[in-house]
């Protein structure tokens, strides 16, 4: 009897629970509904709700299009099932992984996942289709937990790696220094190991090499399906006013380029702290100025056919928004149209609204991808949500 009346007590609570979580969530979706209808989009552009996703920074869709992957500065990795307006579903990848700041997935042709964490790269074979039944013990270690950078060099500042597997087969990383301006005494060990910078490696976690240097802090990497050719974004130096300097998107035609940090703090604009030194000979300057302060994050080119023809083979990217400014400016997704040879136009807001001038933002832009449909999705980790914009001709 007593027994029964506790399965019934555990049973109630946990009814009463679940009725109490249940409008929580709800309630969250409608307050974001109702916050996207200010999004400012061109004629004929519409956003809504995808899902809500804790943490949701950077997103990796399957070559399938199965399953969408959503990257985390936390500990967790997401899956989204795809179900038209909104995802079917929203699960955990491989939940007993020891995940450190799992910020940086993306995918090769064969369907296999790379994760790129604080301080380890790992690789899930078969991940779009078989993410069910994956789990820790599955992956292979391309860099152990504190093979990626030494662990002297581990920081909570710009640590949240991203990656890319080039046309050529390899995968590229980006890492993050950790300081506003790299101290002198530091330089020497970074170039050559490509901290603030982007370096590659075989799939198999061989052949490393820095491929790029002069990098501050690169959230955001896309090769042009035109030529082949890596372009990144980099958040640029803080501290300097509220006007300077800009944020950068970058075109690395080959390996071995410099990009100018820290004798540059963006664009231009030498940083105080290295105004007297000679910066390292042929400095890539960007090949589009951003804001200042708009933190530049995550950025694909548009591939599809689904929305117009002005917008194909052009960027898109995430502005996260700016803390070190007066007036709040970014939280926005820009657009830069590229021409041929790399030749680019000057970035325009394309999905704004979020920034209202208060420094509370509406919502935070991470990053961007493509469904198979055409249809763009952007990720919100202030909300802890995914969207979905769509073209329906006006």
């Amino acid at each position: 009897m007593i027994a029964r009346r506790l399965l019934c007590l555990f049973l109630c609570a946990t009814a009463s629970l679940g009725a109490y979580a249940a409008p929580s969530a709800q309630d969250e979706a409608k307050q974001i509904e109702k916050d996207l209808r200010r999004i400012q989009l061109p004629e004929g552009f519409s956003i809504s709700l995808y899902a809500l996703v804790p943490h949701a920074r950077t997103l990796a869709i399957g070559p399938g299009g199965e399953a969408i992957f959503v990257g985390t500065d936390a500990s967790r990795i997401h899956v989204l099932i795809p179900g038209g307006e909104r995802a079917a579903s929203v699960e955990t990848f491989a939940a007993d992984a020891p995940f450190v700041i799992p910020h940086g997935l993306c995918f090769d042709a064969e369907g296999t996942l790379f994760v790129v964490e604080q301080n380890r790269i790992s690789s899930f074979a078969s991940a779009e289709r078989d993410w069910r039944r994956l789990a820790w013990k599955d992956a292979r270690s391309l860099a152990p937990q504190g093979g990626l950078i030494p662990v002297a060099e581990q920081s909570a500042n710009h640590t949240t790696r991203i990656c890319r597997v080039g046309p050529d087969g390899k995968l590229y990383v980006s890492l993050g220094q950790p300081y506003n301006v790299t101290p002198r005494d530091k330089l020497e060990l970074y170039e050559r190991i490509g901290i603030g910078g982007i370096i590659r490696m075989n799939r198999d976690g061989s052949g490393r090499e820095v491929f790029a240097r002069g990098v501050r802090n690169s959230v955001g990497m896309d090769f042009d399906p035109a030529d082949g050719t890596l372009w990144f974004t980099d958040n640029q130096v803080d501290r300097m006013g509220d006007d300077t300097p800009p944020g950068e998107l970058n075109r690395a035609p080959r390996a071995g380029l410099h990009f100018g940090f820290p004798w540059y703090g963006g664009g231009h604009v030498r940083t105080y702290e290295y105004s007297r030194d000679a910066p390292p000979e042929g400095v890539v300057f960007p090949q589009v100025e951003e804001a200042p302060h708009a933190a530049d994050l995550g950025m694909i080119f548009y591939r599809g056919s689904a929305f117009p023809p002005y917008y194909r083979g052009g960027i898109f990217s995430a502005q996260h928004g700016s803390w070190d400014r007066t007036m709040p400016v970014g939280a926005r997704v820009m657009f830069t149209r590229v021409g041929p040879e790399g030749k680019r136009g000057v970035s325009e807001p394309f999905a704004e609204g979020w920034n209202n001038g208060d420094p509370q933002y509406l919502g935070r832009p991470v990053d961007v991808a493509e469904l198979p449909d055409g249809s763009l999705l952007v990720t919100d980790d202030q909300n802890g949500a995914v969207y979905r914009i769509v073209y329906t001709a006006p």
